[in-house]
């Protein structure tokens, strides 16, 4: 085995920063009575994780993948041709809005989003052909809500469900599983394999956070896809305790029982305790501890895609932490937050949270094996 073959990838570019979103009072546009401020979805959690990566030294021991733009070809294997061509007509103009009013995007936005996907195929190509052992792209746009014919919830293009139709048609791969934690419902990657038996499904997520009408534990797929989609709603105010049941109880085994030749994890940090745009409790340690658990989960290898995540001082700890666990590099950072948010009150599993887990872990015997 190679020494490359040993290492974590790592996946960004520049032009990820550029990403416009314009002015906006949080996520909706500014009128008479909501004064202008920035979109939420800011480059800057992922530039201050990139810049925290970058002095711990940990960015100097990542195997570094380039990026390219999604070709037509990868974005028509999920996306309609009307959709991407309406999408790169308005980038070459003024830009414009994916599909649902809060999802903006300014000139050349669609080579932008094009590269976001490119850097998702990136990390699952070096998974995929052995030339890492995992991976982290730090990619924006995200794409976990991007349906075939819109984008909606800041994404503009699929990039998980691009990168893992990629890998089924480059890489010859049958099984491919998608774990995402982000604390909204992954409707998109949902609906582009809900038939689908060949890929596997789950998402934990923020009972009715976003889409609030979607991600219910009924969800299961359709047609020959039955069985092969997995929803975890956790009641808001889950903390540790909850997230790491739900990878032990129900995430675990249905990986076990799928057995898939390839994992992606649609990893959002907007499940931490200082978002904005969740009511969820993990920090740090809650992420190191959840990609150790897919680690053990995979054999180690597994491909990471980086999706929301909006607190500005939070995020990069939460993403240090999973760099850390994916290279086995422990830097000298320490979380300044973490004894606080550790000690919260509502970390402890509860009736409630427990409830939907062994529902979801009933479900397991339906995964396809």
């Amino acid at each position: 085995m190679t020494a490359a073959a040993l290492t974590t990838g790592w996946a960004f570019h520049e032009r990820y920063l550029w990403h416009d979103t314009g002015s906006a009072a949080g996520m909706l546009a500014s009128d008479r009575w909501l004064e202008p401020l920035g979109h939420v979805d800011s480059a800057a959690s992922k530039r201050r994780l990139y810049s925290l990566l970058a002095v711990s030294g940990l960015l100097d021991r990542l195997e570094r993948l380039e990026p390219r733009e999604a070709t037509d070809e990868q974005l028509l294997a999920v996306h309609d041709a009307t959709y991407v061509e309406r999408v790169m007509a308005l980038s070459a103009e003024r830009g414009g809005d994916a599909g649902d009013g809060v999802t903006p995007f300014g000139r050349a936005g669609a080579e932008i989003a094009r590269l976001s996907a490119g850097g998702a195929i990136a990390a699952v190509d070096a998974v995929a052909g052995r030339a890492v052992r995992n991976a982290y792209a730090l990619v924006r746009p995200p794409g976990h809500h991007a349906l075939p014919d819109r984008g909606m919830g800041f994404c503009v293009f699929a990039n998980i469900a691009i990168a893992v139709r990629h890998a089924i048609r480059a890489h010859g791969i049958e099984r491919v599983a998608v774990v995402d934690w982000d604390v909204h419902h992954g409707n998109g990657t949902q609906a582009s394999f809900y038939e689908q038996p060949g890929v596997l499904t789950i998402s934990l997520h923020q009972d009715r956070c976003y889409p609030v009408d979607s991600g219910g534990i009924d969800e299961r797929g359709a047609g020959a896809g039955r069985g092969s989609n997995l929803n975890v709603p956790l009641p808001p105010g889950s903390g540790h305790e909850a997230y790491v049941a739900a990878l032990e109880r129900v995430v675990g085994p249905a990986l076990a029982r799928f057995a898939p030749e390839l994992v992606v994890v649609g990893c959002g940090f907007d499940a931490s305790a200082y978002d904005p745009l969740g009511r969820m409790l993990l920090h740090s340690e809650s992420y190191r501890a959840l990609t150790e658990l897919m680690l053990e989960a995979t054999d180690g290898r597994v491909a990471f895609v980086h999706e929301g995540g909006y607190s500005e001082f939070y995020v990069p700890f939460c993403g240090l932490a999973v760099l850390e666990a994916l290279s086995g590099e422990r830097t000298a950072v320490r979380d300044p937050y973490l004894d606080e948010c550790a000690r919260a009150a509502g970390h402890e599993l509860t009736r409630d949270q427990e409830r939907v887990i062994e529902a979801a872990r009933a479900l397991v015997a339906e995964v396809p094996g």
